[in-house]
């Protein structure tokens, strides 16, 4: 860290440590690379390996850089793989003094659990997020992960990596056959096995009371997959869904023409004026001040969002430039929009999503890497792009959307009947 290196011969020096299961999750391999790669170079000072697959190991290393720039960037680079300084200052303070603006050189988060030193003591970092600052309250108690767009005028800001530290990402021993899941993504995986895996995720979810966030994209309706999403509904495994105002604008289409797009979902062929249905349903519900009048007028019978107002499933709707109409709860701003989601992931403890890669990745960036996340698409690149912008929990399930669901309500039902 700065001012805390050793000058040696020909460059500058500084002690790290890196603990925890640092060998099989191939954590202190990514950190010696992350040396080499940038120009330095290392010492292992002490390794100390644990006896059993339980038990944590330890290293000391020694990294060498030509000048303290060097070694600055290095150690901030493999601070995210967990290394940290032996001899680790507080971190460094600097009030906002612009408003929704960091200062300059703040400290970028990421998604994974994160501490800083302050006063001498580490302190947990609350709201964990990617992809923002952190600021630390007046009396330096409390500190949370900030957006950008939330800066106020003299908030203590977090700058560089000094006395900042993050728990890294480490390879579980699951023991439970599905470690084909954590493999790179493919379409050549068998689905109903991973259909199988999820549904148990989305069980073992409900049984110990957390939440379940789907993340829907108009697919859903387009597939004909609507039933099996109201099964999941009615079943009480989803708590919360987050879409556009696609999702809900075919789904209503559905309920009120039985067409989407235009199609008939039944029979598969384009009705005559079948291009109208969707606007016409935005029309109506808006008629009758939105989706919940609607259902409560009668108007609104069946459907995913039908389901949603009638087992209080919480719903957001983020719209884009290209909606039609959009329906009444969609929300426009997409900053408001993003805030209300931050918002809603909070008590998230399964995510599962489904054929939207804008909202996958929308999402993915606001939820700490604590929650298991399932992406299922069509399409590689959209769990590809997940991975990508850092949210490498993410499971990816290469497959179209109506086959996937049909498994998973199927295996829902065999354990809820195994008991």
């Amino acid at each position: 860290m700065p001012g805390s290196a050793q000058q040696v011969p020909g460059g500058v020096s500084e002690d790290v440590e890196v603990s925890g299961h640092i060998i099989d999750s191939l954590l202190l391999p990514k950190v010696l690379d992350c040396i080499t790669q940038r120009g330095g170079s290392f010492d292992i000072l002490e390794l100390t390996v644990g006896q059993q697959r339980k038990d944590a190991s330890y290293a000391r290393v020694r990294v060498h850089a030509a000048s303290q720039g060097e070694l600055d960037q290095i150690i901030a680079v493999i601070g995210d793989h967990g290394a940290v300084s032996i001899n680790s200052e507080d971190c460094r303070l600097v009030a906002a003094d612009i408003e929704g603006a960091f200062p300059e050189g703040f400290y970028s988060t990421t998604n994974r659990e994160t501490q800083i030193r302050i006063d001498g003591n580490w302190l947990t970092v609350a709201l964990q997020e990617m992809d923002c600052g952190i600021v630390v309250s007046a009396d330096h108690q409390t500190a949370r992960c900030l957006p950008m767009t939330e800066v106020a005028i003299g908030d203590l800001i977090v700058v560089g990596h000094v006395g900042v530290r993050i728990t890294p990402e480490e390879r579980v021993e699951r023991g439970t056959g599905f470690e084909f899941m954590d493999s790179a993504v493919s379409s050549e995986k068998p689905k109903r096995v991973a259909a199988r895996r999820v549904a148990e995720w989305m069980v073992e979810t409900k049984r110990s009371g957390g939440k379940t966030l789907i993340v829907g994209g108009p697919a859903i309706v387009h597939t004909d997959s609507i039933d099996y999403v109201c099964d999941l509904i009615q079943r009480g495994y989803i708590q919360k869904l987050f879409a556009g105002n696609a999702l809900a604008t075919h789904d209503i289409e559905n309920a009120l023409y039985g067409t989407s797009l235009g199609v008939n979902l039944e029979e598969g062929d384009i009705v005559q004026s079948g291009h109208e249905h969707h606007l016409r349903a935005i029309n109506t519900i808006r008629r009758c001040g939105g989706i919940r009048p609607a259902v409560e007028q009668g108007v609104l019978k069946s459907g995913i969002m039908f389901e949603c107002v009638q087992h209080d499933v919480e719903f957001l709707l983020a719209g884009s430039i290209r909606d039609d109409g959009p329906l009444p709860e969609v929300i426009t701003d997409c900053l408001v929009a993003q805030q209300k989601m931050r918002v809603g992931v909070r008590d998230v403890t399964f995510c599962l999503m489904l054929s939207t890669m804008l909202h996958s990745v929308a999402v993915g960036n606001l939820l700490p890497a604590s929650v298991r996340v399932v992406c299922v698409d069509i399409n590689p690149s959209t769990v590809i792009k997940l991975s990508d912008r850092g949210s490498s929990q993410t499971i990816p399930i290469v497959t179209d959307i109506e086959p996937f669901l049909r498994a998973l309500v199927e295996e829902v039902h065999r354990l809820e009947q195994a008991g």
